[in-house]
């Protein structure tokens, strides 16, 4: 083990302190997970997931929505994990096997790209995530893509999420996820810290995460609640300004639905009405209402898998615990979302261990 994890850990396993840690991202679970973190803690520190894998927190509405698209004629094209996501009835993944149009890209780039080369496609970009994400959606908008190019929107704001999360789950303290801090500084996490919870803005590594314990029990052990960055390499408190105006710019803020967790005030992001012909949403209803009928009629006759994906994504359930891990859902047959990501944590406690981490590599 390097000389700073074993330092940073044998202060926490000396500390005495209490503490139930939340992190809200899904690579922050995914290095918890790797490096077997959890086996080396202490009984008395317990760290638990939230919502933090963007592909788990969409709902089904949405995925519904782009599969009804794929299926009425549209060439819909997201994130590879997307494809894989269950839906109310099905998957991108299933409707493509049907022989619609679904393709993989990597950025918001690839698809106006597409639809520049493709002029007779509709091409759909599927935009999930948060707020690292939204920036270049924004920016793609901005430059004006072909007429011929639109958004399907699906994207969230972490805080509002998390602030829920502080008065419905049995927590002590955050781990807030550098990478959104990147763009969104430290700031919209002090409400948090008002309420006395202490939080500190992580990076990815190991030692990242174990620097991240020890300041939020340094807080707890002073008595105190405050937001610490302990990734200031990547987060100034200010965030990064070029992006928030961007996203400013085009998507303004509303009421989001959370998979697993329901409406979130205040936690999503649509278009603005100046950018409204480009929201796929609004701009192919009526060609697309007949296919979401279909898809709803066909989900009422679905058998589902008993899934506990709410429960795990709000800190209430362990992927262990649920009756279908490793057995019925597995990374290859996914029968929830939290199985398909990498990002997920029903995913990472298979592919590391049973139980969230068990060595320390």
């Amino acid at each position: 083990m390097p000389e700073i994890e074993k330092k940073l850990l044998e202060r926490i396993q000396k500390s005495g302190t209490s503490l139930r840690i939340m992190h809200v991202c899904g690579t922050h679970e995914r290095t918890i997970a790797k490096y077997g973190l959890r086996s080396v803690l202490p009984e008395n520190i317990e760290v638990i997931s939230g919502p933090g894998c963007p592909v788990c927190v969409t709902p089904e509405k949405d995925v519904d929505i782009a599969i009804a698209l794929a299926k009425s004629g549209a060439t819909v094209v997201t994130f590879g994990d997307m494809m894989r996501v269950p839906g109310s009835a099905e998957s991108l993944l299933d409707a493509k096997a049907e022989g619609t149009d679904v393709r993989m890209v990597y950025s918001i780039d690839d698809a106006v790209a597409l639809a520049n080369k493709k002029p007779e496609l509709e091409v759909v970009f599927f935009g999930i995530g948060f707020e690292t994400t939204v920036p270049a959606n924004a920016a793609a908008l901005l430059r004006n893509p072909p007429e011929n190019f639109s958004l399907l929107a699906s994207q969230k704001q972490t805080p509002p999420a998390i602030e829920l999360l502080a008065s419905d789950t049995v927590v002590d303290a955050f781990i807030a996820p550098g990478h959104v801090a990147t763009i969104i500084g430290t700031k919209p996490f002090e409400h948090l810290a008002e309420k006395g919870f202490p939080v500190v803005v992580s990076g990815f590594e190991a030692r990242d995460i174990l620097l991240g314990i020890n300041l939020l029990l340094t807080q707890t052990e002073q008595g105190v609640a405050r937001v610490d960055n302990g990734y200031p390499r990547a987060v100034k408190p200010e965030g990064n300004p070029i992006a928030l105006k961007m996203m400013n710019e085009v998507f303004e803020t509303s009421e989001s639905e959370w998979r697993g967790i329901g409406n979130i005030e205040n936690s999503g992001l649509v278009l603005r009405q100046e950018y409204e012909e480009k929201d796929a949403s609004k701009k192919y209803e009526d060609f697309y209402s007949a296919s979401l009928a279909e898809i709803k009629a066909k989900a009422e006759k679905k058998d589902k898998k008993r899934c506990i994906c709410a429960a795990i994504l709000t800190g209430k359930a362990k992927p262990s615990q649920c009756p279908n891990f490793g057995k019925d859902c597995t990374p290859k047959n996914p029968a929830g979302p939290c199985m398909v990501s990498q990002e997920g944590m029903c995913y990472n406690w298979f592919r590391y261990s049973r139980e969230g981490g068990s060595r320390f590599a």
